[in-house]
Parts: structure tokens; sequence; C-alpha cells
């Protein structure tokens, strides 16, 4: 098996879903066709040297249906002979088309893939494709297919998270996002130009600095309603020991929605001297896990941990961590499982704060820890991203 190394990641800022927001007038398949180019510009990339793009897309339906990846790469010009590759695996989804597109690498299928993800909230709506899983409830219980916020309360009850511990984490993520913006920090993103506003998009706009705990307290919980349509009755009969779920999220301790694409160009040593571009990093391991599909959200965790176990390590040998804030208590569960502390974990701020833009924010992740890998002249760092149903997906990745 090759060595597989990272030459670039990219992404677009994130934007907010919404109508206002910066990227909502351009398709995804122009979204990307943005990110392509600014991937060549920077690698001199020839596309011909391209075998595969992989990319990660959670609701694909409307224009994110018919195979993302090759109507993109189509779109953008790029010659007929790459092929395109779209997975979904939920919101681990960019972190799979990374994975998936390394083993193509490692195995010598091909020289050079293109892995990442997009998602489009504003223009094609969380659950706009009407899956029987999540729009049948008694299907979903049959399947045991929660909403990620269903398993967010779970891990909460579970961990003894309060409201207000919650709320914290919170605005922790969004102190340290501000922060990292106001810095510069975020190397990855690309500019990407708007023309029907007629602006160029270069900053994550989801990020709330005025955010405080008092207004965090104002908010009322998000799945209550929910819970009390019968999900709270299936969790409670498979957790005996709990007399009741505890509704602490809000929408001001969840992900918030995000418009946004991320790609990374993956490839063998030799690539990189035909290209003349020196490896960022050596993508050194995957790992795939599910856990209790009742806590929806939990995979981030043991997917980490499984890797590191895999890899004859622990928290204590990994410099950063870049793990899927997916709800505020899976921040409590990741720090408490896996023993890591506020110095190596989410150091730049989360999705809570940054934006969850489903099928691209695993690659998102994977590119905001090599910044800061590199920022700090680190070595070794974990990034991890939960999908739905308890699964969840991780990367190991090495400073080259």
């Amino acid at each position: 098996m090759k060595d597989v190394f990272i030459y670039d990641a990219i992404r677009s800022a994130r934007a907010r879903a919404k109508e206002s927001g910066g990227l909502h007038d351009l398709s995804p398949q122009a979204l990307l066709k943005s990110l392509y180019g600014s991937l060549g510009q920077r690698t001199g990339l020839d596309p011909a040297l391209v075998g595969d793009v992989v990319l990660g897309c959670v609701t694909q339906h409307g224009e994110q249906a018919g195979n993302i990846a090759k109507t993109s790469v189509m779109y953008a010009g790029w010659p007929s002979t790459v092929s395109g590759l779209t997975v979904n695996r939920f919101c681990s989804s960019g972190i799979d088309a990374i994975a998936m597109g390394a083993l193509k690498v490692a195995a010598g299928q091909e020289q050079a893939v293109v892995a990442g993800g997009v998602e489009m909230m504003s223009r094609v709506p969380m659950l706009s494709d009407q899956a029987r899983a999540f729009v049948d409830p008694a299907f979903a219980a049959q399947c045991q297919m929660l909403m990620m916020g269903s398993g967010a309360d779970l891990i909460a009850t579970l961990n003894d998270v309060s409201r207000e511990q919650a709320d914290a984490i919170a605005l922790h993520s969004q102190q340290r996002a501000a922060h990292a913006r106001a810095q510069g920090y975020f190397k990855s993103i690309v500019p990407v130009e708007n023309p029907v506003k007629g602006i160029t998009v270069t900053e994550d706009e989801c990020i709330r600095a005025d955010v405080t705990m008092e207004s965090l307290a104002e908010m009322p919980a998000a799945f209550a309603s929910i819970g009390a349509k019968g999900v709270d009755a299936l969790q409670l009969a498979a957790n005996a020991r709990l007399a009741a779920i505890e509704h602490v999220h809000t929408a001001g301790n969840s992900p918030a929605m995000a418009d946004a694409a991320a790609l990374l160009l993956l490839g063998d040593l030799a690539m990189g001297e035909q290209l003349e571009v020196a490896p960022r990093a050596r993508l050194v391991a995957s790992a795939t896990a599910a856990d209790d599909p009742l806590q929806v959200l939990s995979g981030c965790v043991l997917a980490a941990q499984k890797l590191m176990d895999q890899q004859g390590i622990s928290a204590a040998d990994v410099d950063l961590f870049e793990v899927h804030e997916a709800f505020a208590a899976t921040v409590v569960k990741c720090q408490r499982d896996l023993g890591i502390g506020d110095d190596k974990l989410n150091v730049n701020g989360g999705v809570i704060a940054l934006g969850h833009p489903l099928g691209a924010t695993g690659a998102i992740m994977a590119g905001v820890l090599l910044d800061e890998m590199e920022r700090r002249d680190v070595r070794r760092g974990v990034v991890s991203a939960s999908g739905a149903g308890g699964s969840g997906s991780a990367l190991l990745i090495e400073r080259y």
C-alpha cells in the first residue's frame, strides 16, 4: 500500500443558510466550480491527473441530486475522464469521502483524487428529500433513526449535562470562533465571488460574537415536543435507569445551518514530484464505528477511540483534535471518554458557532485542523465527525 498525502485543503467560507447569506445565490455546482478553480491555481493541478472526485453530500435532492461529484466536474469544464462519486453517511460524509479517496490512492488505483463535500442548505433544505426514515415516525422507530437533537438530549441525560453547562459550551465555541476569525486563523478559506449580490465571500458568517449566557438562557428547548411524541418513551425504554429525558438543547447550543463546500487534493508522492508541490501532511489512517443509535451522535467519540486504539496511541499522543461539535452535550462526552482537555479540542470553535453544512463539514474540519497544526507547528491531529444512527468516522493526520 502506498502512503497517501494531502497536498492542499481548501474551502469556501461557511455562509448563513438564508436567502441573505453570502453564498445563497450560487448553485452547488457553481460553488464547487469556484473551488476547483482555486485548487488548480494554488497547486498547478492538471485536472487530467485526477482519477476520481469523491464528495460528501447529505440531501441529494434537487440541485444536489444526480451524483453531484460527477456533474460538478463536468460543469467546471474538467475532462470527461475524471470520474465522480457522491457519498452519504450524514454528517460524517466529508470525512468518509476523504477516507474513500485515500483508499484509492493507497491501493494504487489512482495517482490523484480530489475529495471533500458540499451542502447548500439554503437552496436544498435538510430533509427536503423526504426520506421515510425521518418522516414516518413508526418506520423511524423500527429503524432506530432519530433526529440529531433527540440523540443529543439523551447524551446530555446520560452524562448529567445541565442546561447551563450546555450553554457555556456554546458560548465558549462562539468566543473561540470569533477570535480565530479576527486573527485570520482560517487559512483554508478561498474567496468565492457571488455576482448576484456583487460580493466576494471570504469570512465565516454564522459566528455570533455578541451572544451571552443571558441570551442563551432565554432560548426554549428545541426537542421537547419531538420527545413528547414518542421519542422520549423509546429512549427511556432502552435506558431503564433514567426517569426522564432532560431537554437541554436549544437553537443556541446546537449547530448552525450553513452553505459551504470543501476540497482536499490527495495523491501519492510521485504526484507531488510531478506537480513540484510539497505535501502538507500524510493521511495515516481512518476508522468508522457505530455506537448506540438512540444517542445518534456518539459515533464521533467511538470512531476517534477506535482509530487511536488501532494505531496504538492515546489522546496524550495527539496534539490537536477537531471533533464534530454536534450539539453541546457531545463535547462533554468527548472530553470525558477520550480524556481531552480544552487546550486540544476544537481550539478555534466548532460547528455550534461556525456552522454545519452537513456533507461538507467533515472536509472543512480536516482543513481547519491542518491549518491549526501548521500554525502551532505540531505533528499529529485527529478529526472525527458523527453520522446518524450512532455512526461516526475519523482520520489521523500527520504533518509531513
